[in-house]
């Protein structure tokens, strides 16, 4: 069934181009292949988070507990691991158990309780981080297996590092399963009218706890990329990072209100952050300098999104 296109629709896809274009004119090391791809294994725990955020952000809702499960995931797994290699299979199951578990916490209170999205996983999220400090002790807890870290980092080619290999590769899934499914059509019935939803039979309260379920999943699988790629545990490994996943997926055009969006899109808006972040390291300028620029970025997507959104409503 088609869905309405908005004119901007593929505007991040535009923004993405110009960035890029910046980039290089800004400094060559942008058009190093090399480069470019460890910018993508860079972008990919948060961009793994953003997909699952995604679906929640279709149906007009919001998961403010990816941060916490992204911590909670890289201390469960660092340590069922526990500097074993013939524990990874384990590691790897538990944690996506664990990130699936809490999604359907969330989504069960969402769709039958009734309850706000946005108060509920910011609960959630802290409860979830208190639990990670007490199950750790409040410190660094186990020992990443020999290779995990290794066979994540190595690089096909000598230049695409397997963990950025991993993150387009679960992007591609994401926007096919989400274009294609019989799931990703109910996400937008859903998320753009739910009482006609609910009218026409639609399994809304399913739809809501999937997408939650899916959310929880992404990121756990974040959380073990945040591990693959840096090889240490932290108890508060994920924090602030659903702040960019939420940055990414609105800046790809899926927006608070529901019902428009796409992983497509929230890929673009990771990488678009992930140009305009290396362009002021680039530039020198400090950390809290990315922050002004995620700022002004959001800021500027979501003013753009709704004056086309207010166009098409005429």
């Amino acid at each position: 069934m088609p869905f309405p296109v908005l004119p901007s629709r593929h505007g991040i896809f535009v923004v993405l181009v110009a960035v890029y274009i910046v980039a290089v004119i800004s400094s060559s090391a942008f058009l190093n292949p090399t480069y470019v791809f460890n910018m993508v294994r860079q972008a990919a725990p948060v961009g793994i988070a953003a997909i699952g955020v995604t679906y929640v952000m279709i149906l007009g809702e919001v998961d403010l507990s990816v941060g916490a499960i992204i911590s909670a995931s890289v201390v469960v797994a660092a340590g069922i691991m526990n500097g074993d290699p013939s524990n990874v299979p384990l590691a790897i199951a538990m944690t996506c158990v664990l990130g699936m578990s809490i999604g359907a916490f969330n989504g069960i209170l969402v769709a039958y309780g009734r309850v706000s999205s946005f108060i509920l996983t910011l609960g959630t999220g802290l409860a979830v981080t208190g639990l990670t400090q007490v199950y750790s002790g409040g410190t660094a807890t186990g020992i990443v297996a020999p290779g995990f870290r290794e066979f994540f980092n190595a690089r096909l080619l000598g230049t695409i590092p397997v963990l950025a290999l991993v993150f387009l590769v679960l992007a591609l899934v994401g926007a096919v399963y989400q274009r294609n499914s019989v799931f990703g059509r109910r996400l937008f019935l859903c998320g753009s009218n739910r009482m006609a939803a609910n009218l026409s039979g639609l399994p809304v309260r399913r739809t809501l706890l999937s997408a939650y379920v899916l959310s929880g999943l992404f990121g756990a699988l974040a959380g073990l990329a945040l591990l693959a790629r840096s090889g240490v545990s932290g108890t508060m490994a994920g924090q602030g990072l659903e702040f960019q996943a939420l940055a990414a997926v609105v800046l790809g055009g899926t927006t608070f209100d529901g019902g428009r969006g796409g992983v497509g899109g929230t890929v673009a808006g990771c990488f678009v952050l992930l140009i305009a972040f290396n362009l002021v390291n680039v530039a020198g300028l400090s950390f809290y300098a990315q922050l002004i620029v995620m700022g002004a970025i959001i800021i500027a997507a979501s003013s753009v999104h709704g004056h086309f959104a207010a166009r098409s409503a005429h």
